[in-house]
């Protein structure tokens, strides 16, 4: 490929060439797909029998060109047949699609090889996100589109789907390309000084060493990433140790606007306006869903209103109940669910998380169509602090009918010491994992289909998640899975409990959620942009929309920095709506979700498989057969807690009467997918170790990654 793109380069261009390279070599890159990319450079690609014992030729040539004569002009892809094109686009892409997610992922984990840096990152971005902005080919597309009854339905629709992403990355103005560039660069820098930063709080020194903290005055730094400050800040007991922490997530706000952020904001928000925009939010909005800034904001301001006297009342209520202090950001998660949170964590044991994830979905009919996917779950330093999922390889259908599954990695930051990593891990597990489901079983004729930035729908994207994790907070769900190290299931008076104490203050959730698109609106609308109008900003809009400063400080959203997932967060809301929506259509039509194992199939015909094909509210309605709403969400924030809790008693028992009949669970998990659980370079079990088969090994694997979780954590 780096001699194709060097032939290519040059002004002189060469004849032909020959490449030797080893026969171990050959299966990371097959001759077809070769030829494929050498034709977009205007080569003939050609791989030769085994010669000089273990090496292959690679022969390239000039089409039309024998021995020593002129250059012929390279061939352009709106001189080949419609399949010829779309192939080599497809091609291509996938190549430079990888090169950059590696960097990602290998950048974003601290991975130990050379081969990883932000400086790689950024140009690897930059070849990818010009090769998405080439006008030649969106021309080329759009000549072909013209001849529509030249084409197939499949290259139309593929068609149509180039031509919206190429009109997202095509910035026809030189100055708004030049800030694009000076914006990665920023990124890039920012985010390796963020994974460098040294965070902690100074907590009383014997906190250090235990969950509750004696009486001294005395303080001691404690490392710890955000993670772990905000789980430390909703379990344990002593409120000087809860406020330490809250101030170490505050420090996060102050470091990014003194290296770069400010210049970040402006220089996007500049390079919007250059291309038509109202500001940057206007432009990535337009550009993922397809209708702007005020149409987004129509819906999330509605919701705001209908939500704003439940989250009063719930603030009122907690205050009534637990005192002035419990508003205190420090002390609200605490307060709310603190002792419960105690109370609940032998029934998640983390090592048990893996497990328990894959006998879920399994039961569910979810399957992955023979993905691979690297689970990196442990906290570790310098690595990312916040969990996602990507794909290195996006699953497709390839030019020849053949199937290409995916290769995902998703990444955690948990720590199996502190309380409630176990339900925090499972929860955070079960979302990933939604996600990986969702883009492995995309089934459609191009990687572009696949990818998750635009013209991908963010809440598209998020909804196949968060309906997933919801799970874990079914009385159901935790009746079948929620078990401690002895094998017993969580107790009902437990569960109730946990409802007794959350329930009534869920909206918070909804509204700190609420606080972050209003943020960064806000932010691209600033007119004197500096860091006092920032914080002062982040702090205006956690009282305004939270009713008082937040538990997580605005300035301490990972989502902000990078530019795949700057403003984004109205996508978890938009997906939440959709969430509670496709909730009820499950239980209306099946009378239960949990285990149901038409779930999977459901979903993956009805929301999975059209990949960014077609739009969030053409699929949200597909499915539910309603347009999306709020209504199911708020409807479930205002339910009783009495009425509420004697439906949950009946599901739990409904789902404690078989597995106390059978004494576990069915061992059939099947998710047709090769598991890797990594931390960084290190490889802790493969499912393709081993002689097992099915089931078996992924069971297998679990066993080897609770054993290692044991051994490493034990306390």
């Amino acid at each position: 490929v780096s001699v194709l793109k060097y032939l290519g380069s040059q002004k002189q261009k060469p004849t032909s060439a020959k490449v030797i390279f080893d026969e171990s070599e050959r299966p990371k890159f097959p001759a077809s797909r070769l030829s494929k990319f050498g034709q977009v450079h205007g080569f003939r690609v050609s791989i030769n029998a085994v010669v000089e014992s273990s090496h292959i030729n690679a022969i390239i040539e000039r089409p039309g060109i024998h021995g020593g004569g002129s250059a012929l002009q390279s061939s352009t892809v709106s001189a080949s047949p419609p399949q010829d094109f779309i192939d080599n686009v497809n091609v291509e892409y996938e190549v430079l699609h990888k090169a950059f997610e590696m960097q990602f992922w290998g950048t974003k984990m601290a991975l130990a090889s050379e081969t990883y840096s932000t400086g790689e990152l950024s140009r690897t971005k930059e070849e990818m996100e010009s090769f998405l902005a080439s006008m030649e080919r969106l021309d080329t597309t759009r000549v072909l589109l013209s001849q529509q009854e030249q084409l197939t339905e499949q290259q139309i629709v593929t068609l149509k789907l180039f031509e919206r992403t190429f009109s997202c990355y095509i910035m026809e103005s030189e100055t708004a390309r030049s800030m694009r560039k000076e914006c990665t660069a920023i990124e890039g820098d920012l985010e390796s000084a963020r994974n460098d930063l040294i965070l902690g709080a100074n907590l009383p020194s014997t906190a250090a060493e235990t969950v509750s903290a004696s009486e001294t005055t005395e303080t001691e730094f404690v490392e710890l990433s955000s993670v772990g400050l905000r789980s430390r800040m909703r379990v344990d007991s002593d409120e000087r140790v809860r406020k330490a922490c809250f101030q170490g997530l505050r420090k996060i706000g102050d470091f990014v606007l003194t290296n770069g952020f400010v210049e970040l904001v402006k220089t996007r928000n500049a390079m919007a306006k250059e291309l038509g925009y109202q500001d940057y939010y206007d432009y990535k909005v337009t550009q993922a869903e397809g209708f702007g800034k005020e149409t987004l904001f129509e819906i999330l301001d509605e919701l705001e209103r209908d939500t704003r006297p439940l989250m009063e009342a719930a603030r009122a209520k907690l205050s009534n109940e637990k005192g002035a202090g419990a508003l205190e950001p420090w002390n609200t998660g605490y307060l709310m669910a603190g002792e419960t949170t105690s109370k609940l964590d032998p029934y998640f044991p983390f090592e048990k998380a893996v497990e328990n994830w894959g006998r879920s979905f399994s039961a569910l009919g979810i399957t992955y169509k023979g993905a691979t996917m690297d689970l990196d779950l442990l906290d570790r330093k310098r690595k990312y602090s916040n969990g996602f999922c990507h794909w290195p390889q996006p699953a497709w259908r390839r030019g020849d009918g053949s199937w290409q599954p995916s290769v995902a990695h998703f990444t955690s930051l948990a720590d199996p010491s502190a309380v409630g990593s176990g339900l925090t891990a499972l929860t955070t597990l079960m979302h990933e994992a939604g996600h990986a489901a969702h883009f492995a079983n995309i089934d459609m004729p191009s990687p572009l289909f696949s990818q998750e930035r635009a013209p991908t729908s963010v809440p598209y994207a998020e909804l196949q998640s968060m309906f997933l994790d919801s799970l874990v907070g079914d009385a159901a769900w935790r009746a079948k899975y929620a078990k401690n190290r002895q094998g017993q299931p969580l107790p009902w008076e437990l569960i109730e409990e946990d409802i007794r104490g959350t329930h009534p203050y869920k909206v918070m959730a909804l509204r700190s959620m609420l606080a972050v698109p209003f943020f960064e609106k806000a932010l691209y609308e600033l007119e004197d942009v500096t860091a006092e109008a920032i914080t002062q900003l982040a702090d205006r809009v956690e009282v305004e929309v939270q009713g008082g400063l937040g538990a997580r400080p605005l300035l301490s959203v990972p989502h902000l920095l990078s530019d795949e997932a700057s403003c984004y967060y109205h996508g978890y809301v938009l997906a939440e709506m959709a969430v509670h929506q496709t909730r009820d259509y499950f239980k209306h039509r099946d009378g239960f979700i949990v285990d149901n194992p038409s779930v999977g199939p459901t979903l993956a015909a009805k929301m999975w498989a059209p990949g960014n094909s077609q739009r969030f509210l053409e699929l949200v309605e597909g499915l539910t057969e309603k347009p999306l709403s709020g209504a199911a969400w708020v409807a479930q924030l205002s339910q009783d807690t009495e009425t509420l809790l004697e439906a949950e008693r009946m599901e739990y028992a409904a789902a404690v009467a078989p597995t106390a009949a059978t004494g576990d669970l069915c061992d059939d998990v099947d998710l047709d997918m090769r598991v890797r659980l990594v931390d960084g370079d290190e490889v802790i079990a493969d499912t393709a170790d081993g002689e097992e088969e099915g089931s078996s090994r992924f069971l297998n694997t679990c066993a080897k990654f609770e054993t290692y979780i044991q051994a490493r954590f034990a306390k």
